[in-house]
């Protein structure tokens, strides 16, 4: 017997706000958190502007000899992680530690840790190498360190999947509960990419918007786009078996009752022209949850400013809804917190449970110019209120990823 999934805390760090709530709160003013860098020098740099985290003290949040020693991917996760804790009310909770996973993930790990490294074993010599450069930079440390700290002794699984990297994590967290192989789950992402390496490699596969206007830079579904800005930041959901979180008193935040991955199999960073994987997704979300197409109000939308994606996400909706697509909500953050990587599916689904739980759909700021292949609601300029019963996370990546969440108003019948 399939079990039902809730969510008990959410945590995150984010371009427009340094707990959930300020975070919340900033995407229904509709609050761009893109701006020029300041964490580098970028006066030989092409891209100078991205979504940094801002006035984020991470010695306030960690041990000060534990934050000079991880990397900043670890540090805001670790952060995220620690908010969705403490909602969830899990310090005195009486629970089995080796039911209790984490899958929080990224999409490239501690990339600055390596470029930082990297240039010490050039210039000095590889003795030369910090002691804390492995653990610092690969990936399911993220999680390592979470589950440290928390006493999660259950499967620590990053899934990494580039940009659908959180989703899919959150995805399969879903799954291990649901099938009864664990009672609670740190899921989501973290990504800390704001450097050269990221900006020089993104920026030189045409990934990136060149203009270096931060008001026209995200645009996403803007017939104006031409590529996604660069963002930071974490999001960590506590996912939890409904029975379980109902005997300890939990407060139950959300429900997630679907999830669907595909791979376009395809080419290695373009998607498939026919907009199928990310409709399968779809479609496989859908049932998954046991809903029609026809009862989707909101759709927070994977949305990355770039021509391809959000004509061919456009699409994809069109075809698995039909005549209903145009009477879903849709909406891209991004245009307000950049493209956080790996992350984005953890901090998007937090705005996505948000969004069922209070009847609001945030908007997608500076949408100016109509795109004839971009022609559904996408909740332009302004939020939106109206009643969001299900509501679907879409992500997708590199390598033809494509995942969808499906998240449920909560009512305990």
């Amino acid at each position: 017997m399939k079990r039902r999934v809730v969510i008990t805390g959410m945590g995150a760090v984010t371009p427009i706000g340094n707990t959930v709530d300020e975070t919340w709160e900033a995407l229904l003013a509709g609050k761009n958190g893109i701006d020029f860098i300041t964490s580098l020098d970028v006066s030989d740099l092409r891209i100078k502007i991205a979504a940094e985290v801002k006035n984020l003290e991470i010695e306030k949040h960690l041990d000060p000899k534990e934050a000079r020693r991880i990397d900043r991917v670890i540090a805001l996760g670790l952060i995220a992680a620690s908010e969705a804790y403490e909602q969830a009310g899990l310090k005195n909770a009486e629970i089995d530690n080796y039911r209790f996973g984490t899958f929080v993930t990224s999409g490239i790990g501690g990339i600055n840790t390596i470029f930082r490294q990297s240039r010490i074993a050039l210039e000095s010599g590889t003795d030369r190498i910090s002691p804390f450069f492995i653990p610092g930079a690969i990936i399911n440390l993220i999680g390592g360190n979470i589950a440290i700290k928390h006493r999660a002794k259950g499967p620590n699984l990053p899934v990494v999947t580039a940009c659908s990297s959180g989703n899919d994590s959150i995805g399969q967290a879903f799954r291990n509960i649901r099938d009864g192989y664990l009672d609670i789950a740190f899921a989501g992402g973290a990504e800390a990419p704001i450097g050269e390496l990221a900006l020089g490699g993104f920026g030189n596969m045409r990934a990136l918007c060149a203009n270096n206007d931060p008001n026209a830079a995200s645009i996403p579904f803007d017939k104006r786009r031409s590529g996604f800005v660069i963002g930071e930041g974490a999001g960590v959901l506590i996912l939890e078996e409904y029975e379980h979180a109902k005997r300890r008193g939990a407060k139950i935040l959300g429900e997630i009752i679907g999830y669907g991955a595909t791979c376009d199999a395809f080419h290695i960073t373009a998607p498939d022209e026919s907009g199928e994987g990310i409709a399968r997704a779809i479609l496989f979300a859908l049932e998954g949850a046991g809903i029609a197409p026809e009862d989707v109000d909101h759709i927070n939308a994977h949305g990355t400013s770039t021509p391809y994606n959000d004509r061919l996400e456009t699409l994809a909706i069109k075809n698995v809804f039909g005549d209903h697509a145009y009477k879903i909500n849709i909406n891209s953050i991004k245009s307000m917190i950049g493209h956080c990587l790996g992350a984005c599916g953890g901090i998007e689904a937090i705005a996505t449970v948000l969004a069922v739980k209070n009847d609001v759909v945030p908007p997608t700021i500076n949408y100016r110019e109509f795109d004839e292949d971009c022609d559904l609601n996408y909740t332009p300029n302004k939020k939106v209120e109206r009643k969001v019963n299900y509501a679907l996370n879409n992500n997708v990546g590199f390598g033809g990823q494509n995942s969808v969440l499906v998240f449920k108003k909560y009512t305990e019948d």
